[in-house]
Formats: C-alpha cells, sequence, structure tokens
C-alpha cells in the first residue's frame, strides 16, 4: 500500500518480474498479473486478512501509518 492512492481500497503484489492491485474488499485484480499459484496464495493469505487490510488502508490515508500484518510465506 502506497499513502497517496487511489480508491478503491487495494494493495501492491511484485513478484518477480509481475506486479499487480488486489481490491481488498472484493479480491479482484484491478491491474497487472500475477501467476496463477501465486495469485492463489496471495488471495488465500488476504482473506485472511482482508478486515486488517482494510484498517491499515484507512490508517495510511488518515495517519500515514499502519500496523504490520504477517507476510505471505
Amino acid at each position: 500500500m502506497y499513502y497517496d492512492e487511489h480508491c478503491p481500497p487495494h494493495f501492491h503484489v511484485i513478484y518477480n518480474e509481475y506486479e499487480a492491485q488486489i481490491e481488498i474488499e472484493t479480491l479482484g485484480t484491478l491491474k497487472g498479473e500475477l501467476p496463477t499459484r501465486v495469485l492463489g496464495l496471495v488471495l488465500e493469505w488476504a482473506e485472511l486478512y482482508r478486515d486488517d487490510l482494510l484498517k491499515n488502508w484507512i490508517l495510511m490515508k488518515t495517519t500515514k501509518n499502519f500496523n504490520k500484518i504477517p507476510p505471505l510465506v
């Protein structure tokens, strides 16, 4: 996530030469692409932490701070 991003709430994923933006509420891909296996893992992680991701989006927009979320492993 970046401080000055546009709506809808989303996060960025970078994997090797691939990049994508994933909408938090729908978990749909807004832009870019990822390999199928990687996208599946990212979506599984995002589903687990969707509330935390949305809270961070709000925090970053209002305070430019965020709370750590466990990484994708």
